[in-house]
């Protein structure tokens, strides 16, 4: 394997790196700015995006206030003091907030009054406002009826946003958060056009819960769905620079509808979110929010809490695809590179390459073969000028495994913090070849550091 460092891509951006959530879930987790672990963990990532959406956004959860009672189909609220909450664990941690407005049932006055609570109590912390969770499909659930076209939506968006710049001016506008990158010719590159936003959004979920074949581990780990989910990425970015809008895949995770147990719950996860992210790094994707819900410990999410003590208290407990998050954290402001990998590797084997400020190497090698196939040799050339490479190793009893998930043999503590051990394996420099052996269902990042003369 060997890279070309003459022309390094666009640097991973400060806050790639983001987490999502219903809105349903927003007052509780912004209740943990003072409490429970969240902040540790957060900070543990550096900085990045909460975003607050899904489908309880249009379908369960309204704004209130003093001049908007709550409305018949509403199953809960917010108020301006959750906003409040929010801005408390957005200084804490350092992350900014992306907020998803409800748009599912047609009501732009009180969106305007939701808009304009949430700038006053975030401020600088508000990343953008989104105008509904995938409205693209809203005829297929029943929240619109057909003909629902980008034509309607966009007539729509604007009535909303005239009350939003008349009840608070100059708030930012991402979308259009679709349902998958099918669409996007239509729904993204219109929404470039007519609504001008700071950022395009969607959503990508690999697997269906319904799908056929069923959804399984084997599947998640395929060559077949990597090559899916850069064909849904190219349709993405296509569109962003036609438009010159950067494209931030705002929801995402393994396995829709929640996930599944023994899937999106297990260290496969993990292996999955840790390619997918750093693939999506190097084709200059701006960002991903895995989809969590910390209710529900056996489905997809990076974070969530055993029982309901913990949910009210907030001490959470990280999931496989933490680990993940906290590996990728090593590439941000780094400059994807392009990797060319030659036989025999398999095509279960995935590397992408990034380069460092200092001038350093990082090579993230993620190998989906189940447990028992054979090691893979990997040789990376990289000529006399480096020195032995260091090797940060994400590792699990299985691909199934619950628990037992380590990264340089470190596990997340209960505070949430996780430190890199002082000192880590190293594979030598022999004349310009360093050669991992690396295990199947596991991942490394190895680190190649110049030598300075």
């Amino acid at each position: 394997m060997s890279v070309d460092a003459s022309e390094p891509g666009a640097a991973v951006p400060s806050d790639f790196l983001g987490l999502s959530f219903e809105v349903a879930a927003l007052r509780q987790i912004a209740s943990y700015g003072g409490d429970g672990n969240l902040v540790t963990l957060l900070r543990s990532l550096g900085g990045g995006v909460l975003r607050f959406g899904g489908v309880t956004a249009d379908e369960q959860i309204a704004w209130t206030d003093s001049a908007t009672p709550s409305p018949p189909w509403a199953l809960g609220a917010l108020g301006a003091s959750d906003f409040r909450a929010l801005d408390s664990l957005a200084a804490e941690s350092g992350w900014r907030i992306l907020l998803t407005l409800g748009f599912g049932h047609y009501e732009p006055e009180a969106a305007a009054r939701e808009a304009a609570a949430a700038k006053a109590a975030l401020g600088e912390s508000l990343e953008a406002i989104e105008l509904g969770n995938e409205p693209n499909a809203y005829a297929q659930h029943g929240l619109r009826a057909n003909p629902w076209t980008f034509v309607q939506y966009d007539e729509q968006v604007a009535s909303y946003r005239g009350a939003i710049e008349a009840a608070a001016p100059g708030i930012p506008l991402a979308g259009p958060d679709t349902s998958g990158s099918s669409a996007y010719e239509q729904w993204g590159l219109g929404e470039a056009i007519y609504q001008r936003p700071v950022l395009l959004t969607g959503h990508h979920y690999p697997l269906g819960c319904r799908g056929n074949p069923a959804p399984s581990i084997a599947r998640l780990l395929s060559p077949q769905i990597r090559q899916l989910e850069e064909r849904s990425l190219r349709r993405y970015l296509l569109i962003a620079r036609e438009a010159e809008v950067p494209f931030r895949l705002d929801e995402t995770n393994s396995v829709s509808c929640g996930g599944v147990p023994g899937i999106s719950n297990t260290f496969a996860s993990a292996l999955w979110s840790l390619s997918y992210m750093a693939r999506a790094m190097t084709m200059g994707v701006a960002g991903i929010n895995l989809q969590g819900n910390p209710l529900n410990c056996l489905g997809y999410t990076p974070v969530c809490a055993p029982t309901a003590e913990d949910i009210a208290t907030g001490e959470l407990q990280v999931q496989p695809e933490w680990y993940a998050l906290l590996l990728a954290r090593a590439l941000i402001g780094e400059r994807p590179l392009a990797t060319t990998v030659t036989a025999p590797s398999r095509q279960d084997v995935d590397v992408t390459s990034f380069l460092a400020s200092d001038g350093a190497l990082h090579f993230v090698i993620v190998d989906d073969e189940l447990p028992g196939a054979r090691y893979v040799p990997v040789r990376l050339q990289v000529g006399p000028r480096f020195h032995a490479a260091s090797i940060l190793a994400l590792t699990a009893p299985s691909p199934e495994a619950l628990s037992g998930v380590t990264l340089g043999g470190q596990t997340v503590a209960p505070d949430g913090l996780w430190s890199q051990p002082a000192r880590l394996p190293h594979a030598p420099n022999k004349n310009g070849v360093i050669t991992v052996d690396l295990a199947p269902s596991s991942a490394v990042l190895l680190t190649v550091s110049p030598i300075v003369r």
